[in-house]
Formats: structure tokens, C-alpha cells, sequence
């Protein structure tokens, strides 16, 4: 049904993620932004975590052989659909022979193709996301590649038409405030460093994947001798390496690491991970873990609104 024409730097099928299976040493995997992949499914009448295309930066094509539903979204690079300019954040009903190209977009690093019913997909440890390090899930286990045939569980299209309202659709500039609390190891920080921690403005360094961004600019150092124990870790997880550069982990980040944690991004801001780029700017913005419950709440009730079948 899907003909890859052209898979770009890296291509995953994603969906939820691999809860419960930590404890033997099998990371989450999921969508880098959950965000924009619930969005995208819900503008094609499916559940938040049904199985998309992941597309970083951009350079995908595709050849669509049979009429179907989609929906775009994330990072936003220029969608065509068989020569004619389609928009994001849009049910697009899609006739049978169209080709869809989306080109590299300037800000944001991930773009999500959602398609009614979602994405057929292998199902191990309870999910079916890629997670390329342990060849799990997805297709094959594998990033896409040129020639590869996708299909779609069941029937893809759907006859309704929905759009993101403004409000909630994320927008990218290459420039991140991200809502984060203290973590385990903070206080092996001096009193300016944490200052720095949450007040000074860090670049995404070259290391930005699935794994973990680096955020460099202003080096710091724990209190430690290297020898400290590995201990649990979690996407949104802030770990401070010999090195002094911080790295935040994302979705695809090991269970345990043995570098001091300094901070934890807080849940509300955690998707936005998924779409820093080299050279991007982030802010850490310091709140309590209570502080930062109540906002996730706030945010998690207004999307919702709509992602739960609103208006």
C-alpha cells in the first residue's frame, strides 16, 4: 500500500511505548514527540498511540497505492501531495496512485505521518515501536529504507475532516523553554552551578538521537570521583557526564546510567525533546515536583478537550 520511494536519514514505525519491561533492561522506544504523533493520530480518528511514521528531518517519499486517510505533523517541512502543496495539522483524504513528499524542514527535528487504522507492524514486548539498538518492533527492526512496502492494519480511510485547533499546535523556532525539576544528584552541583543549571541558555550539541541530546556551552561538575553506582534513569532524565556536558535522555535511553542526575525534565515538556536539532537554544525553567504535577495536569486536561474526541 505504502511504496518508500525515499526513506531520508531515519525513518521508524512508532507507537506505544514498552511499559513494564525496564527492569530487564528494554527501554521505552515510543514516538520521540507523543505529542505531535497523538495529534497526528487524532486527526485520523485513531487512538493516541496507534502505529505512525516517524520522519526525522525531513527528504521522505512516498508512492500511495490505494485511497487512504493521513494526517501530518511535527516538525514542519513542506508537504506535497502528487504535486500540490497539503497542508499540516489536516485530515488529508488521499486518492489511490498520489505521492507524498515531505521536504526537511528548517526548525523541529521529527515529522509524523499518521494513517487511519494505523500502520501494520511487528509486535514484541507489548508494542510495536522500533527500537534499532535491539532490532525490536517496527519494520524488521530497522530504520525504513528505499523499497520497503508498508500496509495498513485495517481499513485506512475515514470519511471525517478534522484540523488542530491553533492553540495546540506545536510550534518550532529553535528556541526551547523546558519546565524541569531537581533530580538525585543535583546537590553535587555548587550553588552557582545550579544557578547556571536553571538560568543559563545551552546549545544542542552535535549528539542529538533517540538516546539522549547533549547541551553544551556552559560545562558543569558534580562533586563526584567517577565512581558512583548506576542507578535508574527515564526519558527527561538530565545526566552530567565527566565531561561537564550534560546529556537529557529521550525515549530510546538505556534503564540505568552511572553519571550523576541533575535534573529531570518535567513530563509536560518532555515530548518537546523529540524535536531539539543541533544548534537549537534551551532553557531550563526550575519548578518543584509539585509545582510541576499541577502544570502537567493543566496542560494534560486542555489537549484533552480535543485529543479525547472533542470538538
Amino acid at each position: 500500500m505504502f511504496q518508500i520511494i525515499e526513506a531520508g536519514l531515519q525513518t521508524t514505525l512508532q507507537g506505544a511505548s514498552r511499559l513494564g519491561y525496564r527492569h530487564l533492561g528494554i527501554p521505552y522506544a515510543g514516538p520521540a514527540d507523543a505529542l505531535s504523533m497523538a495529534i497526528a493520530n487524532r486527526l485520523v480518528d485513531n487512538p493516541p498511540d496507534a502505529t505512525c511514521l516517524e520522519i526525522t528531518y525531513g527528504g521522505f517519499e512516498v508512492e500511495i497505492d490505494s485511497a487512504c486517510t493521513i494526517a501530518v505533523t511535527g516538525a514542519g517541512g513542506d508537504v506535497v501531495l502528487s504535486g500540490v502543496p497539503a497542508p499540516m495539522h489536516q485530515t488529508l483524504h488521499v486518492q489511490a496512485g498520489a505521492r507524498l513528499t515531505i521536504t526537511p524542514s528548517r526548525y523541529g527535528a521529527r515529522t509524523y505521518l499518521a494513517l487511519h487504522s494505523g500502520f501494520r507492524a511487528r509486535l514484541q514486548f507489548g508494542a510495536t515501536s522500533t527500537y534499532l539498538p535491539a532490532q525490536l518492533g517496527g519494520h524488521e527492526g530497522r530504520a525504513l529504507r528505499s523499497g520497503d512496502v508498508l500496509s495498513a492494519i485495517g481499513q485506512a480511510q475515514v470519511g471525517q475532516t478534522w484540523h488542530t485547533p491553533d492553540p495546540l499546535r506545536p510550534l518550532f523556532d529553535g528556541k526551547f523553554a523546558l519546565r524541569a525539576t531537581v533530580s538525585a544528584e543535583t546537590e553535587l552541583l555548587d550553588e552557582v552551578m545550579r544557578e547556571t543549571l536553571f538560568s543559563a541558555t545551552f546549545i544542542v550539541g552535535r549528539q542529538a538521537t533517540r538516546m539522549g541530546v547533549s547541551l553544551e556551552g556552559h560545562p558543569l561538575s558534580p562533586a563526584s570521583d567517577g565512581m558512583m553506582k548506576s542507578a535508574p534513569v527515564f526519558p527527561g532524565t538530565i545526566q552530567c557526564p565527566p565531561s561537564g556536558i550534560p546529556i537529557a535522555l529521550l525515549c530510546d535511553a538505556q534503564t540505568t546510567g552511572g553519571y550523576p542526575r541533575i535534573a529531570s525534565i518535567a513530563r509536560c515538556d518532555r515530548h518537546q525533546l523529540g524535536q531539539l536539532r543541533p544548534g537549537d537554544q534551551v532553557r531550563l525553567l526550575h519548578r518543584t515536583p509539585e509545582q510541576a504535577l499541577v502544570e502537567y495536569e493543566k496542560k494534560q486536561a486542555l489537549l484533552n478537550q480535543w485529543l479525547e474526541r472533542g470538538a
